[in-house]
Parts: C-alpha cells; sequence; structure tokens
C-alpha cells in the first residue's frame, strides 16, 4: 500500500510502513518508486526521477565531527537547508523524503559504520527503484586538499572502504555520481587511521564548514540540472581555490 503526503510542491509517494524494505528478498518484488508529479498549464503531467543522495560516515558521538565523517556533516546541512526532516530508520540507514525544487530526494545516513554502508545504499536504491544515476555519495577523500570538492558522475572507490562496499552492494556497478570532500594526507608518518578519525584543527574545521556551504549549492544544481556547464565550473574553481595569482 502506497502513503501519499501532499505538500506544496510535489506529491512524494512512499511505503506507509517499511518493515518489508528489511528483507532483501522483497525488494525486487515490490513495484515501488518514489516520484514527483506536477502539472502544466497545458494540462501534461510532468515526472522527475528521484534521487537518492548518501552521505557516508560513522555513527555515534565517538565519530561526530571527524575527517571521515564529512559525508555525514553533507547531508546534515541538506537536510537544514532544504528542510529535510531525518527521521525514520530503514535498512540500517537514517533517512529523510522531501524535496529540491520540484525533485523528490532521499537523503540517507548509513548507521551499520563506514565499512558496511553499502548494506544500506543496495537496499534503499532497489527499494525506491533509484537509478544508478541518481544515486549520489558524499565521502571524504584524502587524494583532495582539505575544503576541495569535487563532483564527479562515475569512479572507481580509490581505496575508500565505504565506497567499496557500496559498489559491491550495487552488483559492482561504479556507474553513480560521488561528491568528495576533500580532507587532507596524513601529516608525516602519522597512521591513516588515526588521522581519519581525527577533528579538524580550528583553521581547517573553517575551511570544512565553508565548503560544505558551497556543497549545498552544488548539490542542488545537480539535482535540477544534471552534469552541465554549471558543474564543470564548480569543479574547476575548485580545483584552483587556494591558488593566489
Amino acid at each position: 500500500m502506497l502513503y501519499t503526503v501532499s505538500i506544496s510542491k510535489p506529491c512524494i509517494a512512499y511505503p506507509k510502513s517499511t518493515s518489508q524494505s528489511q528483507n532483501p528478498s522483497n525488494l525486487k518484488r515490490i513495484g515501488l518508486r518514489v516520484s514527483a508529479t506536477l502539472r502544466e498549464p497545458n494540462g501534461v503531467k510532468v515526472e522527475y526521477t528521484p534521487w537518492l543522495i548518501v552521505g557516508l560516515g560513522n555513527p555515534g558521538n565517538k565519530y561526530h565531527g571527524t575527517r571521515h565523517n564529512v559525508g555525514f556533516e553533507m547531508v546534515d546541512r541538506i537536510s537544514q537547508e532544504e528542510r529535510i526532516v531525518m527521521n525514520t530508520i530503514q535498512s540500517k540507514a537514517l533517512i529523510g523524503i522531501g524535496s529540491i525544487g520540484e525533485v523528490p530526494v532521499l537523503l540517507a545516513k548509513p548507521q551499520g559504520y563506514m565499512n558496511f554502508s553499502g548494506e544500506s545504499v543496495g537496499p534503499l536504491a532497489a527499494y525506491y527503484q533509484v537509478p544508478l544515476r541518481h544515486v549520489l555519495l558524499l565521502y571524504d577523500e584524502m587524494s583532495l586538499p582539505n575544503g576541495v570538492l569535487r563532483l564527479q558522475p562515475k569512479g572507481g572507490h580509490g581505496y575508500h572502504n565505504g565506497v567499496k562496499s557500496v559498489i559491491e552492494h550495487l552488483d559492482g556497478c561504479r556507474e553513480f555520481p560521488r561528491f568528495c570532500i576533500g580532507i587532507g594526507n596524513p601529516p608525516g608518518t602519522m597512521d591513516m587511521k588515526a588521522f581519519l578519525l581525527q577533528k579538524f584543527s580550528d583553521v581547517e574545521r573553517k575551511e570544512i564548514d565553508a565548503a560544505l556551504e558551497q556543497g549545498v549549492d552544488a548539490v542542488r544544481s545537480l539535482v535540477l540540472n544534471g552534469f552541465d556547464d554549471r558543474i564543470t565550473r564548480f569543479n574547476l574553481g575548485q580545483k584552483y581555490k587556494y591558488h593566489k595569482v
């Protein structure tokens, strides 16, 4: 059974009970789609393909504010700016259903720890029938300087265990977009795991906060317009954001 919530923008249909989503055998059997329909002045209905936007991180206060959790922070910022309440647990993830403009979006923060992120992403994408091209992954990236962002339409896992888990649970497919948030490399001989689970310095924190603010606008542009020239200009601007002329 579908339960329809009427809001001022589109209507979003979602399951009245989420209990079925916990059973992987039900995923393909349920012909369910999160969809938004608007009626144009000429009477033609326009449907928008939903987005699944997933931030990667580790649950719990112990990991709050650490480098490895910037994906969670990005989702939280989108949730605040777009007024999407995240208060439901489904497929081992904290989720919220809303919209960006007229486009329906499902925000998610997997709660099964970073290395098992795919256990949430795979079932959610299947349950809500979100196409791969609309599964956006937000996560930390050590190959980028702190606070530098990058949007890509596809890619590998880059030895990121969270991304690797997601790929495994999407049948090995890598053709989904990802939003990389730069956190820099460990200094000197510092252990990588210790670096990832460390909190930012005051200077780094300011750079990350500014980057997250820019990130919301970039995600909004991607959802509404796809990978167009604006995203190309965004990536170029990020590449040279710390270069002084």
